[in-house]
């Protein structure tokens, strides 16, 4: 396991954001991005809200989405920063692409699971 200070983590969570093609990002709606240490069932990254296809009457009082990208579980994974940017970029495509409402059978045939 590497250790990636919290400050530098949530650099490369900012990167990967900004790696989104541009009309893409334009589209997202409502939704924070933020990291966590831990989850208790050490996932990687967690989407909650309302995916934009299922979005009717959505009211502009509406709470925010949330991404959370999970620093420990991640830094589990990897032993270099390489593979720790590699595994932030992965997770953070994954969340954002539940927030477009692409579920997970979809990402792993696409190869982002």
């Amino acid at each position: 396991m590497i250790d990636v200070p919290l400050e530098r983590f949530e650099e490369l969570v900012a990167d990967a954001l900004d790696g989104i093609p541009e009309e893409l990002g334009k589209l997202m709606d409502n939704v924070v991005v933020r990291v966590a240490e831990k989850h208790p069932a050490g996932l990687l990254g967690l989407y909650q809200g309302i995916p934009l296809t299922r979005r009717g009457d959505y009211g502009a009082m509406a709470m925010p989405d949330r991404i959370t990208i999970y620093r420990q579980a991640i830094l589990r994974r990897c032993r270099t920063e390489e593979q720790v940017v590699h595994q932030v970029r992965v997770t953070v495509v994954h969340e954002v692409a539940h927030h477009f409402g692409i579920d997970d059978d979809r990402l792993d045939e696409l190869g982002w699971a």
